[in-house]
């Protein structure tokens, strides 16, 4: 438990980034698991629509810090070669 009012304080804002990060990250999984399923089902413009918005979701959630970058670009190429691969 803390014993500091400074110790008190910085578990408050733990406890408030943790809430956020674990909704970003869900709305994250969200936009990727959306976007597999549309290159699953092979509906071009549905894969396109999914694959903008699963990738604007990472990035964001990078650029909050809640993922590192490089994880974010990782994901985003894999769901594009993904994409690309069904469509050929």
């Amino acid at each position: 438990m803390a014993n500091t009012k400074s110790a008190e304080k910085r578990h408050r804002q733990s406890l408030k980034r943790r809430a956020r990060n674990v909704n970003v990250r869900t709305t994250v999984k969200d936009a990727v698991k959306s976007a597999r399923e549309a290159i699953a089902s092979k509906d071009g413009s549905k894969t396109t629509d999914a694959l903008k918005a699963a990738s604007k979701t990472l990035n964001k959630a990078a650029s909050k810090g809640v993922l590192h970058k490089r994880t974010a670009a990782r994901r985003i190429s894999r769901l594009a070669k993904a994409a690309a691969k069904a469509k050929a």
